[in-house]
């Protein structure tokens, strides 16, 4: 998974596809710039940036990931072949042959993050996947889990323990059994 916390994101394009791909980009804690000619209200209501207009490859100046979203296909490989063309990760929505990277769907549950892709095949079966995930994190406590099972890394490691030689199935079953208890 990319740390995107800061990094500059330019999405071209402004309707709903491009609102859930924004969506998903500030959870990250993305800089996200959206230039578009028309712009959803609820774009403009999200803490982004947007320029009104279509796309320029200018855009790209001081950008590392790019999202294309546009109602058109061809701005749509325009702004792939640019990006592409500057080293720049570039995802299409819907078209995975201008990707140089997919998204796949994200469950979370507090800190335990799970990521589904089907390579582009499918992202409506990723995204059931997902809510399905995040069902059962949530039902095994996997979030509580997790914070249990960090304090006791921790606790290994200050006491200059390896954490890498103990085989921590049954310290995982402890810790999710909890919740059902």
């Amino acid at each position: 998974m990319l740390d995107l916390s800061g990094v500059q994101v330019l999405v071209v394009g402004g309707g709903r596809i491009a609102q859930r791909k924004i969506e998903g980009l500030l959870r990250a804690g993305a800089a996200v710039t959206v230039v578009a000619p028309e712009v959803d209200n609820g774009i403009r209501e999200l803490a982004v940036r947007i320029v009104d207009r279509g796309y320029l490859s200018a855009d790209l100046e001081s950008v590392r990931l790019v999202i294309t979203a546009a109602d058109d296909a061809v701005v749509n490989a325009s702004v792939a072949a640019d990006a592409t063309a500057r080293g720049i990760w570039v995802n299409s929505a819907d078209d995975p042959v201008n990707c140089t990277f997919t998204l796949p769907a994200v469950a979370r549950d507090g800190v335990v993050t799970v990521a589904v892709g089907t390579g582009g095949a499918s992202p409506a079966l990723a995204s059931h996947l997902r809510g399905e995930l995040e069902r059962w994190l949530h039902e095994v406590g996997a979030a509580d889990a997790a914070i249990a099972l960090g304090a006791q890394r921790d606790e290994m490691k200050a006491a200059n323990v390896s954490t890498e030689s103990i085989d921590w199935t049954d310290r995982v079953r402890a810790a999710l059994a909890r919740k059902q208890a």
